[in-house]
């Protein structure tokens, strides 16, 4: 979207030791800033390889039951967090941050990150085994909160509020 508006854009992925080697979550912060601090983090690490420009970072995690589910780190813990969401409603928190970085020889300089959470309530339809083995061996799971995203499509899930 941004590309066809005319921004130029680069994709630079944090390294994956942001999220790793962030401070977890304790039983006092909310998810909303949790995932707002995750962002915050990633979007440090970016910097810290000498990027510069508009930097845009984000984080998203799924929760049910009062438990926030991360990225699935492999094919039988994806399992469990489908199984555990289907038939169910659950949330799903985004955080964003977003934070201008000048060039060192700029001089300038930086303010704080900016950082907002949305969040989006879904529905996801019963899951059949059979659909379940497919899902996971398609690899769609893999690097999604709550191993499943609505981007998908593949997925039976509607959105109930927020936005997709």
């Amino acid at each position: 979207m941004a590309t066809e508006a005319g921004w130029d854009v680069t994709v630079a992925p944090p390294p994956e030791a942001a999220e790793a080697e962030a401070a977890p979550r304790d039983d006092r912060e909310s998810l909303e800033h949790y995932v707002q601090r995750l962002a915050v983090a990633k979007a440090e690490a970016v910097v810290a390889t000498g990027l510069a420009g508009l930097i845009l970072a984000c984080d998203t995690l799924s929760e049910v039951d009062g438990e926030a589910l991360g990225k699935a780190a492999d094919e039988s813990e994806a399992r469990q967090m489908l199984q555990r969401l289907s038939g169910r409603t659950h949330r799903v928190v985004t955080g964003v941050c977003l934070r201008r970085q000048f060039p060192p020889e700029a001089g300038v300089a930086i303010g704080s990150p900016v950082t907002a959470a949305a969040e989006s309530i879904l529905a996801m339809g019963d899951l059949t085994p059979d659909f379940l083995d497919w899902y996971l061996a398609s690899g769609l799971w893999r690097g999604k909160a709550g191993a499943c995203g609505f981007q998908d499509e593949r997925l039976p899930l509607e959105l109930v509020s927020g936005s997709p």
